[in-house]
């Protein structure tokens, strides 16, 4: 049987949390060339390069992300065993890291994930931010998966994966007083007050591309792109909301928001970005298949 070098293991761990040769050199009191001796001989072992390096920076490979994450269940369990003589549930957890845009519904971030939050194997991380962002931390594989309302930007050096997993129609949605109104669309985007996303969205592009064709001139009275503050202000009734019934789902389910009319040129298409991976990741695999 063959046996696995831990020490090397936990020099790569070092250099991989203080994200340099000289910090790791400093925090485990060796040299350098000590270190880099002791990584060559881990990639040697397990066959991969850990570490893309760049001039003098290092960089984790996708192949270094994967062994950092068996590394910190590792030596967490080691020093859960010196201080409690037991071994934690949570070292055997199954990490999935999971970004959105910090303006997308959260209704449909809850929805993407809601199948795989009873795993008892599951230890999940969900943070917001923007899309240059967090395509960032894809492609640096401190990421797993990015949920965004639109495709990855197509670049001559990204390897994106924009899997198209949800298309979400959009609506005309009121406060209360607009429950069976009969009005026509063009009657309501024409008289009614307005609230709208941002123009830099795909909704807000749709929606002037339909007015404009229309020949109307809507009122908009807001313009909000953190669907968060845009149900709060969708729900003090200052007009008619131009908004996937998704974002307001529980709105709607207790009355306070109503679905006035759907506007059928109008669709927000939901997008999981990924990386192209030798080892993909099993629960992003599942997520997004759900979703076809």
């Amino acid at each position: 049987m063959s046996t696995f070098n831990y020490n090397h293991l936990r020099y790569f761990w070092v250099v991989a949390h203080t994200g340099s040769l000289t910090g790791a050199a400093r925090a485990l009191r060796v040299s350098q060339s000590a270190i880099s001796v002791q990584l060559k001989k881990l990639e040697g072992e397990l066959g991969h390069l850990l570490f893309d390096r760049k001039g003098r920076s290092l960089q984790l490979s996708e192949v270094g992300r994967i062994a950092l994450d068996h590394a910190d269940a590792i030596f967490a369990t080691g020093d859960d065993l010196k201080a409690t003589l037991e071994a934690r549930a949570t070292a055997q957890r199954i990490p999935l890291r999971a970004g959105a845009l910090a303006t997308l519904s959260r209704n449909f971030q809850f929805g993407f994930i809601e199948s795989i939050l009873g795993r008892a194997d599951l230890r999940l991380s969900v943070v917001s931010g923007t899309l240059d962002g967090l395509l960032r931390s894809l492609s640096e594989h401190r990421l797993d998966v990015v949920l965004s309302n639109r495709p990855a930007p197509r670049a001559a050096d990204s390897t994106w994966v924009s899997h198209r997993i949800a298309e979400q129609p959009v609506s005309l949605v009121g406060p209360p007083r607009f429950r069976g109104n009969r009005r026509r669309l063009e009657t309501l985007l024409a008289k009614e007050p307005m609230l709208l996303p941002m123009r830099d969205s795909s909704i807000r592009a749709g929606f002037d591309a339909l007015v404009d064709r229309l020949g109307i001139r809507p009122t908009v009275v807001a313009e909000v792109d953190d669907m968060a503050m845009f149900r709060l202000i969708a729900r003090s009734g200052i007009g008619l909301a131009v908004v996937p019934p998704i974002v307001v789902k529980d709105e709607l389910h207790d009355g306070t928001l109503v679905e006035v009319r759907q506007i059928p040129e109008l669709a927000e298409t939901f997008y999981a970005i990924t990386l192209p991976r030798r080892f993909p990741h099993p629960l992003v695999q599942q997520l997004i298949a759900g979703r076809d």
